[in-house]
């Protein structure tokens, strides 16, 4: 969590987990990522388990989800609290007749010691567009990714687990995911820490993103009366952390 983060109306958070949605990147006249990051979520209640688990449910309001003046959809997220973290984010296509489509991603912010000294394995021989350099499409050739300078990657067609290997913190992150069909790697670097007013100039050094979503090529289409749930589960284990991520389409 960036520590210049704004907490502002209609502001994005610089941290956690921003819900991308339902577009990624940037367009004209709307906000980067979609509107779901930016607006203020319906709080729909919470519950408890006897296991002491505890869940809290938000929904997106109608007038944020109405992404295409005519047509809408239904969306709801909900955190579940125990010995692991497990969010849940569902999207659903209330229309009778017509398909909707949308891309997303869970924008996962992971702390990491070191930026010089991370890398990122699982995605070689994987096509990528690569929005640093003018939106080329490449294939990565690298056993392991490490980063250098900015970076702002979209793997295509890819639905195998990424590790982030963190020698800072002696410890791995094992991103696994099952219907997300494309992963996103982001940092910064210093020139757009610098130029961004909720991101410390330095902070580019203990984080990376590794986002799992449907991105591009990989957007989603739901028929009539039809739903897509997207799960993320994380919890520590000796050495490393776990963060599950999967897709179920109904």
């Amino acid at each position: 969590m960036s520590q210049s983060s704004q907490f502002a109306s209609g502001k994005p958070i610089r941290g956690g987990v921003p819900i991308v949605f339902p577009w990624f990147g940037a367009r004209e006249g709307r906000p980067n990522h979609g509107l779901a990051r930016v607006t203020e979520w319906e709080w729909k209640g919470s519950s408890a388990a006897p296991d002491g688990s505890v869940t809290v449910r938000f929904r997106l309001p109608d007038a944020a989800a109405r992404a295409n003046d005519s047509l809408s959809w239904s969306v709801t997220f909900a955190v579940t609290v125990s010995d692991q973290l497990t969010m849940e984010l569902t999207v659903a296509n209330p229309s009778g007749t017509e398909d909707l489509s949308f891309e997303n991603c869970l924008h996962t912010y992971f702390v990491i010691g070191d930026i010089a000294k991370v890398e990122i394995t699982g995605l070689k021989g994987i096509a990528y567009i690569d929005k640093v350099d003018n939106l080329r499409r490449k294939l990565e050739s690298a056993d392991a990714i490490r980063i250098s300078s900015k970076t702002d990657r979209v793997y295509l067609d890819t639905t195998g687990a990424v590790d982030i290997h963190d020698s800072g913190h002696h410890r791995k992150i094992h991103v696994e995911k099952s219907g997300s069909a494309s992963t996103v790697v982001w940092n910064p670097w210093v020139a757009k820490a610098k130029q961004s007013p909720d991101f410390g100039d330095d902070e580019f050094k203990q984080m990376v993103c590794v986002e799992s979503g449907n991105v591009a090529q990989n957007k989603i289409t739901l028929a009539p009366e039809k739903s897509a749930s997207l799960l993320f589960y994380k919890r520590s284990a000796p050495g490393r952390v776990l963060a599950f991520e999967r897709y179920m389409n109904s």
